[in-house]
């Protein structure tokens, strides 16, 4: 089987989905533009900030990453050994040497935790703010963030899409009843390949950038699909203001941003030549660009070991460790060398956590009750190392947070209250997060 279908150990992978959805050109009438608008009103928002989420698929470890417990007993300690960080007397796992060295621009969580150990809802649940009702479903029962806000805000620049998904779609990244045209922009090439590009825009069967040169021909060509749409309940009718969005398709500026050989080869090289540095990379490129939300999938995280991945968590570890450690610490170090740490807001999050205590096939299994998460730049109080676990690794002592919390942290940074409502499929009001904490740490 294809490794990019085994990246879970539910043997569910990640849908194939269609490769584009221009979020902002359906189903956004200049009143409900202007009424979610005003109710995210309230403080100043610059208008370029962005996001970088980066999805580590499958619930990474903390132990062998942010969290290390070096005086634990063998069985919870783990194969690897500690770094020292900036901080005295706090240590990441010796697989991240150089994000160790950088913490003044890192904030760690040490004390996130929620109540699922299930890929299917704990990727739901760190995705929308909310858990699956049905654990079977491959299909959002929510809308993910990213669709949230290329609903509520649009991107940056109206030449650029608002929602981005680097080398695949989140699990759980979709839009739901919000329709498919608030669906992410995917890239699921490797941006690491000699041939990398990112392929022509499919709207629809036969709509493709080469047509996108005669307006009126385009123009007519939606407004004869719109019933369509409208029937399949992805989007409303066509509203005069939504078409200012075909400028986004075919511009030399979109073109460029997406083109990492602009990139200087020292930079690249500092990234990574592999998929998730260049992606890391790439995603930089897009913010910068106006493209306000941008997901990174880092797959491979579920390590329980060799009977059921057919390797261990130390042999997965010292591959996908030091690519990881490189990536993060050279975006972090590009974001605030280029005066962007304020503009963008970093995070790097799981579904959950492992489990404390090694397994006899050594691996961690899945561990909702603690996972740690990384966030960086946004203008916020980084450079520290926010709540602790218990002496073993598995349950929060201090100041524990949920995935909630880390999504309103996201919706702040881009001047959206989640608050707000929306209407679902069958018209109930549903707030865009129940629990709306933020963490004030960080504030």
């Amino acid at each position: 089987m294809d490794a990019s279908r085994r990246e879970y150990c539910d043997r569910l992978p990640r849908r194939n989905l269609i490769q584009a959805g221009l979020g902002g050109v359906f189903g956004l009438s200049l009143s409900d533009l202007l009424e979610l608008q005003a109710k995210s009103a309230g403080r100043e928002v610059p208008s370029e900030r962005s996001v970088i989420f980066v999805a580590l698929a499958g619930g990474p470890t903390q132990h062998e990453t942010y969290d290390p417990k070096p005086d634990a007993p063998g069985e919870y300690r783990g194969p690897f050994g500690v770094t020292p960080t900036t901080f005295p007397g706090i240590s990441f796992s010796d697989c991240l040497p150089q994000q160790a060295g950088m913490t003044d621009r890192l904030a760690i969580l040490r004390a996130v935790h929620h109540e699922s150990g299930s890929h299917t809802s704990g990727s739901h649940f760190t995705q929308t703010g909310y858990y699956l009702q049905n654990p079977q479903t491959g299909d959002n029962e929510m809308p993910c963030i990213g669709s949230v806000i290329a609903r509520v805000r649009g991107a940056n620049r109206v030449e650029m899409p608002p929602f981005v998904s680097i080398r695949g779609p989140l699990r759980y990244g979709r839009a739901a009843w919000l329709g498919s045209s608030y669906d992410p922009f995917v890239i699921s090439g490797d941006p690491a390949g000699d041939d990398f590009e990112v392929p022509n825009l499919n709207l629809v069967d036969g709509l493709t950038l080469a047509r996108l040169g005669d307006r009126r021909r385009l123009l007519a060509d939606f407004d004869a699909g719109r019933k369509i749409y409208d029937r399949q309940a992805t989007a409303n009718a066509l509203q005069g203001f939504t078409r200012q969005a075909f400028e986004t398709v075919s511009t030399e500026r979109v073109r460029r941003a997406f083109d990492l050989q602009r990139e200087a080869d020292p930079t690249r090289q500092s990234y990574g030549m592999n998929s998730f540095g260049q992606g890391l990379l790439l995603a930089r490129r897009l913010v910068e660009r106006g493209v306000p939300f941008v997901s990174v999938n880092s797959g491979g995280w579920d390590n329980h070991g060799a009977k059921v991945c057919g390797f261990t968590l130390e042999e997965s570890l010292k591959k996908r460790g030091p690519r990881f450690d490189q990536g993060i610490a050279s975006l972090v170090k590009d974001l605030y060398q280029r005066g962007l740490d304020r503009q963008v807001l970093l995070v790097c999050m799981g579904e959950f956590g492992r489990t404390p205590k090694i397994n006899n096939e050594a691996g961690r299994d899945h561990w909702g009750p603690l996972m740690s998460v990384l966030i960086s730049g946004g203008g916020l109080q980084v450079g520290q190392i926010i709540g602790a676990s218990d002496r073993r690794g598995g349950y929060p002592l201090d100041r524990p947070y949920r995935p909630e919390n880390v999504l309103a942290m996201i919706y702040r940074h881009l001047g959206i209250n989640p608050e707000i409502t929306l209407a679902d499929a069958n018209g109930r009001p549903r707030y865009l997060l129940e629990e709306r904490g933020l963490i004030r740490e960080l504030l």
